[in-house]
């Protein structure tokens, strides 16, 4: 089996290749620099050439508040790109990973979204991320679409780092605690999909790390675990105004996973305490 990947500069394409490389899975790991996305002949040049057995489509974009002002830049990295990708698979009879996010729905209420429920992005970045699902779903019968949220990998920026900066830098911070959601680490989520890959158990599914957190509870524990004294005071969403909305609602119901036979990440503390350990390093 030979894997194409995207993104592999950024958190979750790096982990995808180191987990296919650990496995020994022939891979390539590809960014902006190989060839880009957007541009249809670029793209189908370079996919034929590698002839890959399956793409995992790791690279976005994912400036959540600048992408309301670059919305045509957003639509055609997030929603040509991966028609573009896709069109190549179908093709070549190639397998496709699509990563998408929480931000496809419209974050109302406090259950857990299952696969099917109703989509309704807030913005530019969660509109386009569904726009890329569309594509992928109308062009292929061979795709994995694989939502996750709250992103946090060793390659990479990300709110785990953030809070250690700021940490160091304050006695106190305000964080939002009307948001709720699952983390996910990259280096959890990569030997799923890397499970999901060497099957054809094809759809969609939900993988973050198991269990629900606030922003500050989350921003507590990396404090906790990070062994700094500084304080979390909880906030409103609106006492934090951002250019684009943010869900309120990130839960996700991981049953597409059971229904599959796949394996459940670890709790989101859990991975949290190993991704602290893993940036000391």
């Amino acid at each position: 089996m030979k894997i194409l990947v995207t993104g592999v500069n950024g958190q979750l394409g790096y982990d995808v290749v180191k987990e296919l490389n650990r496995r020994n899975i022939e891979c390539l790991g590809v960014d902006i620099d190989d060839f880009d996305i957007t541009d249809s002949a670029a793209t189908e040049k370079f996919i034929k050439n590698y002839l890959p057995d399956c793409v995992i489509h790791c690279s976005a974009y994912t400036a959540v508040d600048k992408a309301e002002d670059n919305l045509e830049l957003c639509r055609k990295v997030n929603g040509d790109g991966p028609r573009n990708i896709a069109r190549v698979c179908k093709e070549i009879d190639a397998k496709m990973i699509y990563i998408s996010t929480d931000y496809v729905f419209p974050g109302t209420g406090d259950h857990a979204y299952e696969v099917n429920d109703p989509t309704g992005p807030l913005g530019a970045y969660g509109s386009t991320k569904l726009e890329g699902e569309l594509a992928v779903k109308e062009l292929l019968t061979k795709y994995f679409i694989v939502r996750i949220s709250w992103v946090f990998g060793k390659n990479g920026n990300n709110f785990v780092k953030t809070m250690l900066r700021l940490g160091k830098e304050k006695n106190e911070v305000h964080v939002v605690s009307d948001q709720i959601g699952s983390p996910t680490y990259t280096a959890d989520l990569a030997p799923l999909l890397c499970d999901m890959v060497i099957t054809e158990k094809y759809g969609t599914y939900h993988a973050t790390n198991e269990g629900f957190c606030s922003w500050a509870e989350f921003a507590q524990e990396i404090f906790k675990l990070a062994g700094y004294t500084t304080k979390v005071y909880y906030i409103p969403t609106s006492e934090y105004p951002t250019k684009a909305k943010r869900p309120f609602n990130s839960r996700m119901s991981k049953r597409s996973l059971d229904e599959a036979g796949f394996m459940h990440l670890p709790a989101w503390q859990d991975a949290l305490g190993r991704y602290l350990k893993e940036i000391e390093e």
